[in-house]
């Protein structure tokens, strides 16, 4: 079976997020999505999601492209993640294209895919922000 993982927020989940978990799942046969926890995206990130973690959680979990929701608690879990889970295959956005090629002396292999070019959950914020000024 090839193990395959992605990181990230999920927060106003959309169909870019949706785009991207499918192909990160063409990738292979089970499909982990490291989950940022709150703390991480306020300490870390300096983001404020509009859901929780535990609401996040459950909605990554209800898509069908998703076997496993393990939490995202710092930047460098990622090679612990790799080797516990044992993946094969490490999957993010293009828009983090080269940021993670240290992965590759894990021995997974590390793909940037193509982010859905006319959605992002920034450009909902900002739009919803915009709409009510």
């Amino acid at each position: 079976m090839r193990k395959v993982i992605t990181y990230g927020t999920f927060d106003l989940l959309h169909y870019g997020h949706i785009n991207l978990l499918r192909r990160a799942k063409e990738q292979g046969d089970y499909l982990i999505v490291a989950l940022s926890t709150d703390e991480f995206n306020w300490d870390e990130k300096q983001k404020k999601c509009y859901f929780s973690y535990e609401k996040r959680k459950m909605l990554l979990e209800a898509i069908r492209y998703v076997d496993l929701v393990i939490p995202e608690n710092n930047w460098d879990q990622k090679v612990t993640d790799i080797a516990e889970f044992k993946v094969d295959c490490f999957v993010m956005g293009d828009d983090w294209k080269g940021q993670f090629d240290f992965v590759k002396e894990t021995g997974a292999e590390v793909v940037y895919l193509e982010r859905t070019p006319e959605i992002s959950t920034s450009q909902i914020k900002k739009d919803l922000h915009e709409k009510n000024k």
